[in-house]
């Protein structure tokens, strides 16, 4: 039976009335599950509409009430943890273990949310001249809209969500038609902790929606996770409208492996940063670049071996290490990738093709792949191709590995395998990316740190959760206060000063 969802807003499920629909599969075999509506310009229009009501009543609430509201969904998402899980893997197709995952990492910025009372105080200067006080107060922007990728299907929309309702502010949520189904639900669940209704406001569509978002004068800030080139294209569009946006786009995540470095550590850590989620991940590992020949040929080695014990299956079969790509489109795309690397040169090792899956022939999966010797001038070394492939470029020395990550037009995260002090301190000075992992694979910054890539990798000055996202869905206001004393000093005709 194929399941019909609806949009969410103020606090209860809404009908699509666009008349245009999106199908939901399930990766594993293939077939739709649900089908998704997409929302117009009107129906956008009016969610924001709905959220800047609720948001005023929200805003008035004091910041610890707030973060009570927070505290009893994390309760809420903790008692439902399993079927969550089980929703997400069966919809995106990651591994329920994957899944479990994707939803930790959501809630650990809601816990980090529901500590912002501390970080929304603002500065006081007492006597900052003669009877003179200076004070700083951060009040919430109004409506903020989120619109969130397939990959992390409820991390990120509690990323982007979680700080901006804590700071006052009513979010709508434009999560991927995809996968729509545990964005609906959070939502549901944080109206049971007592969020009022259109405070979160839920928005199923595709570009139409994600352009009203933009135009609407009533949305103050957008956050965007996703490709590179909508990336550019929303950060662009949100600043000739005078929005605050962040936006996060493509990657292509180098591991260094030092020639001193655990090789057994080293290829365990590329197996599973390379290969977890299909590699659907933006932190995934999709080059590895091993420092010497000799250092390569026994990495190449231990990958081989490792690659051939892989168990590729259905999201929901507790002994797979990774499932099916998330649609067809997906897994073409992947394919096509591969086709170019034979093409270009590359030598492919281990060739995913040849997978199926017994019981599963419809679905779409594809083998973990490993092309060696590939080059900085091939397409699979320069684009993004988020799937479960992982190249080897080698390098000669330390100096050119550190340039490759370094000079590649994304910056998002690399990582170094090393026993060395010197070299890893060396290295996390001059590499130019925006997060950085030594003997860690994927560098994801815990919740009360900030999470961002730079170059084509991040479109903003100020990154996801941590201390940005309190700067990010707040503006500053200061106060200079004073209160005569019976003094009449008649009209001063310069600048004030505080001397």
């Amino acid at each position: 039976m194929i399941r019909e969802l609806t949009h969410y807003i103020g606090g209860k499920h809404v009908v699509g009335t666009s008349g245009v629909f999106g199908d939901v599969y399930d990766p594993n075999t293939g077939t739709v599950q649900a089908r998704v509506p997409l929302a117009s310009r009107a129906e956008t229009e009016a969610a924001v509409a709905d959220a800047e009501q609720a948001q005023v009543e929200w805003a008035a609430w004091n910041p610890q009430r707030r973060a009570r509201v927070l505290l009893r969904f994390l309760q809420l998402v903790e008692a439902e943890r399993e079927p969550l899980a089980r929703l997400l893997s069966a919809e995106h197709g990651k591994t329920v273990a994957d899944a479990h995952g994707d939803l930790q990492r959501g809630l650990e910025v809601v816990e980090f949310a529901a500590g912002i009372p501390h970080l929304l105080k603002g500065d006081f200067t007492d006597s900052a001249g003669t009877g003179i006080d200076v004070y700083s107060l951060r009040q919430p922007l109004g409506v903020v809209a989120g619109i969130t990728p397939f990959n992390f299907p409820a991390m990120i929309p509690l990323w982007k969500a979680a700080p901006a309702i804590a700071c006052g502010n009513a979010f709508v949520l434009k999560p991927s038609e995809r996968d729509p189904s545990v964005p609906l639900r959070l939502a549901e669940l944080f109206v049971e902790a007592g969020l009022p209704p259109g405070v979160l406001n839920v928005v199923n569509g595709g570009k139409e929606a994600v352009d009203t978002l933009l135009d609407d004068p009533r949305v103050q800030a957008l956050g965007f996770v996703g490709s590179t080139p909508i990336a550019e294209y929303v950060y662009a569009t949100a600043a000739a409208r005078g929005k605050r946006a962040q936006c996060f786009g493509g990657a292509k995540n180098h591991m260094i492996v030092m020639p001193d470095a655990d090789l057994d550590q080293a290829a365990d850590a590329l197996i599973g940063a390379g290969y977890g989620s299909a590699g659907e991940r933006c932190m995934a590992i999709s080059v590895a670049v091993p420092v010497g020949e000799e250092t390569a040929d026994a990495l190449v080695a231990k990958l081989t071996e490792r690659i051939a014990a892989l168990k590729v299956g259905a999201s929901h079969d507790p002994e797979a290490e990774f499932g099916p790509l998330v649609s067809q489109d997906a897994l073409d795309r992947v394919r096509g990738f591969l086709d170019l690397g034979v093409e270009e040169g590359a030598e492919l090792v281990v060739d995913g093709r040849g997978l199926t899956v017994p019981g599963y022939e419809d679905g779409y999966f594809l083998g973990a792949t490993l092309f060696d010797r590939v080059t900085p001038g091939m397409r699979i070394y320069r684009e993004e191709i988020f799937g479960p492939v992982l190249c080897v470029v080698r390098a000669a020395d330390y100096e050119e590995a550190l340039r490759l990550p370094s000079e590649h037009e994304f910056g998002n995260g690399v990582a170094i395998f090393t026993r060395d002090g010197d070299t890893a301190r060396d290295f996390t000075r001059r590499v130019n990316t925006g997060m950085i992992g030594v003997n860690v694979p994927i560098p994801v910054p815990v919740a009360y740190h900030t999470f961002g890539g730079w170059k084509r990798s991040g479109f903003g000055d100020l990154n996801q959760h941590g201390p940005d996202s309190v700067r990010f869905y707040t503006r500053t206001k200061t106060v200079t206060s004073r209160w005569p004393s019976g003094v009449k000093e008649g009209a001063s005709f310069t600048i004030p000063t505080m001397g």
